[in-house]
Order: C-alpha cells, then sequence, then structure tokens
C-alpha cells in the first residue's frame, strides 16, 4: 500500500536498528508522550528489537485517558438532563466516572450518541431541532481544529441548539509537568506527530532550552519512529540536546497556521485538570466569551464533588510515566479490554491497552 508499506521496509528498519543498538553504548531512557506511538511501538515489536539500552516510558498522551473523572462526571450530569442529546467519540462510552460510563447512562435512557466528528453532532442538531445536542470535546491539539471550526459554522449557521463542552488539552504543558515533578527520569522526549503538525515542531525547543534534553518529532509507522529514536538516542549519547523533526512530510516548523488561528478565534488557554495530575496550569482550552452561546458549561452549569481514581487503579501512575502498566495490582487480573477499571485500559490510545493486546512485560 502506497504511504505505507515505504515506512515499514524491514531491511531499512533493521538497519536503524543496528545503528540505534550500535549508538547506545548506555542506558537512555526515553519517554513517547503519545498513545498512538505507545500501541505501534508494541505492535511492530520495536521496544524488544532495538535492546536493552534503549528504554521507553509510555507518557500521557491519551486523550482519553486524561480526562478526569470530575469532567466525566459532569458530561454524565449533561446526559441525565431533559431534552439534551450528548455526542462523543466512542472511546469515551465506556471509560468509569464516579457516577459510571456514558454506555451505563444510556443503558438508563439517556440519549447518548456515538458520532465520528463534531460535524456528526452539528449535522444531528439540525436534524432535531426540539433537542439540545452538546459536543463532549476531547482531544489535544489534534482535534480541537475540528471542534473549533464546527462551533464557528454553528454560530455562522445561528443554530440555537448545539454546545460543546470543551475538555480540550495542551500537550506541551503535561510535559513540562511531567519534568517538573521529577518522578520519573529522563534523557529525551519522543514527540507526538499528529500533535506537532498543528503546533509545529519548534513548540518543543523549550524541552533543550530548559530542561536539556532532546525532543524528536514522529510519525507512526515503524521507520518514523525508529528514526525519531535514532535522532534521540544520537542526541543523548553526544551531549547535543535539540528538536528533530523526523516527521518532515507532516510537520513544520512553525504547524499549521489556519488551525492555529481558528484555535485562537474559538478557545482561549486556561488551567486544566488532567487524570493523574491534578490541574496544569494553561493546559486546557476553554470556549471564548464570544462563543458562549455555545458553551455548554455556561448554558448548563453543573456541580459535581471531586472524585479519585477507582479502588487499586494506578491510572495515575502510569499516565505519569511513573508505573508500567504490569506494576497495578488489577492489570490483566481484574481490569481487562473486557471489563477496564481505568482508562488506560479502555481507550484505543491507552498505555494498559497497548500493553495488554501486545503482551508488554517487565524487561
Amino acid at each position: 500500500m502506497r504511504y505505507v508499506d515505504e515506512f515499514r521496509d524491514p531491511q531499512l528498519a533493521g538497519r536503524l536498528i543496528e545503528h540505534i543498538q550500535a549508538v547506545a553504548r548506555r542506558p537512555v531512557r526515553l519517554m513517547e508522550f503519545c498513545g498512538s506511538h505507545t500501541h505501534a511501538i508494541f505492535r511492530f515489536g520495536l521496544r524488544q528489537a532495538m535492546g536493552p539500552n534503549v528504554i521507553m516510558r509510555a507518557g500521557p498522551g491519551c486523550p482519553v485517558c486524561v480526562t478526569s473523572s470530575a469532567d466525566l462526571d459532569r458530561a454524565l450530569a449533561l446526559a441525565g438532563m431533559p431534552n439534551v442529546i450528548i455526542t462523543t467519540f466512542g472511546d469515551m462510552m465506556r471509560v468509569p466516572g464516579r457516577r459510571g460510563t456514558l454506555q451505563e447512562a444510556r443503558a438508563r435512557g439517556s440519549d447518548v450518541r456515538v458520532v465520528y466528528s463534531p460535524m456528526d453532532a452539528l449535522r444531528l442538531a439540525l436534524e432535531n431541532p426540539r433537542s439540545h445536542v452538546i459536543f463532549l470535546g476531547v482531544g489535544f491539539e489534534t482535534t480541537a481544529p475540528a471542534v473549533a471550526a464546527t462551533m464557528y459554522q454553528a454560530h455562522a449557521r445561528g443554530v440555537p441548539n448545539f454546545s460543546v463542552f470543551s475538555v480540550h488539552k495542551l500537550t506541551p504543558p503535561a510535559t513540562r509537568a511531567v519534568l517538573d515533578a521529577g518522578e520519573v527520569a529522563l534523557d529525551g522526549i519522543l514527540g507526538p506527530g499528529h500533535v506537532s503538525a498543528i503546533i509545529g515542531s519548534n513548540a518543543w525547543r523549550f524541552l533543550p532550552e530548559e530542561y536539556g534534553i532532546p525532543c524528536a518529532v514522529a510519525g507512526f509507522e515503524p521507520l518514523d519512529i525508529l528514526q525519531g529514536i535514532a535522532a534521540l538516542v544520537e542526541s543523548v549519547v553526544e551531549g547535543r540536546p535539540g528538536v528533530f523533526n523526523a516527521y518532515g512530510r507532516g510537520v513544520q516548523p512553525e504547524g499549521n497556521p489556519t488551525a492555529l488561528a481558528m484555535l485562537e478565534r474559538v478557545f482561549q488557554v486556561a488551567d486544566a485538570e488532567w487524570r493523574g495530575f491534578g490541574i496544569i496550569p494553561a493546559s486546557g482550552l476553554k470556549i471564548r466569551p464570544a462563543f458562549a452561546d455555545y458553551d455548554a458549561e455556561r448554558r448548563f452549569p453543573v456541580q459535581v464533588e471531586r472524585a479519585g481514581e477507582p479502588p487499586g487503579c494506578r491510572c495515575g501512575e502510569v499516565l505519569r510515566g511513573v508505573l508500567e502498566p504490569y506494576d497495578c495490582p488489577l492489570f490483566r487480573r481484574v481490569c481487562t479490554p473486557q471489563h477496564p477499571v481505568g482508562p488506560c485500559m479502555v481507550s484505543a490510545e491507552g498505555a494498559c491497552s497497548a500493553y495488554y493486546l501486545y503482551g508488554g512485560e517487565p524487561a
């Protein structure tokens, strides 16, 4: 398949792995921020192939996983209101909050529907003028521009029965939070390719400049990831931290100016609560007052109690890179994809899901 096979060439992958093994003369500890990277690394067997000196830790780059229990409880409260249709991506349906899951709310009679894009939710609002359609806006810089564009269109068309509950989050502040906490020693960061397509590779310059560690932006095919890791290992061993773009076909240094302008028009940066972290300053996107009519938090204010993790669940530590999934006492015993206890086992980008599906074991 064109545009895929050339990035899965086994001979080129083998040469990159040999190069990484030769350069990594001492242990190099890296974090892949993005959950899609975690799944690809396991799916293609890259972790084992690179050898013991390249130590990879999964990071908080799973938007479903880092959505706080309190925000999920707010979504459940909105789902319980009369004449409201909650729309969301499929991964969110089974994420547990203190009051259960959206899937359970639907079973109890709430109108909760899975959509494939925010435009699907807007279309649903136009088709159901007697109901109010709320889109649950979960995601990072990758998905937020499409939500912003949908709100802009709803505003332009004067659609009165559509709004967004925005729990969008920004990735660089979470990376800072991991490093500032000092709970896990890291030599470099494998940066998310799709997020960086929006914010640009320059957005990661704070890592070498302020923390003295390199960042390599990578795509999600094996050669993309191996090129990124090779750049990180070379940088660490040679002591020359910088930002390296191993995803040149998708990422520009300045990002996507059209998408960034749309984000700026509709959203403003605000503090946000992350599962496993608590409040991270300036790490979320809230809706600007100019679009208040499309802000579900303002139109339907609900109060919820703060909630902790399910008993025994270690998702918070997994998201911070402090623990690996098999360090959680519930992993594989109680918590499975069929019966998930925490969000990291639910989401297709969750670290626990990757370890479960592809057999991650202690080194």
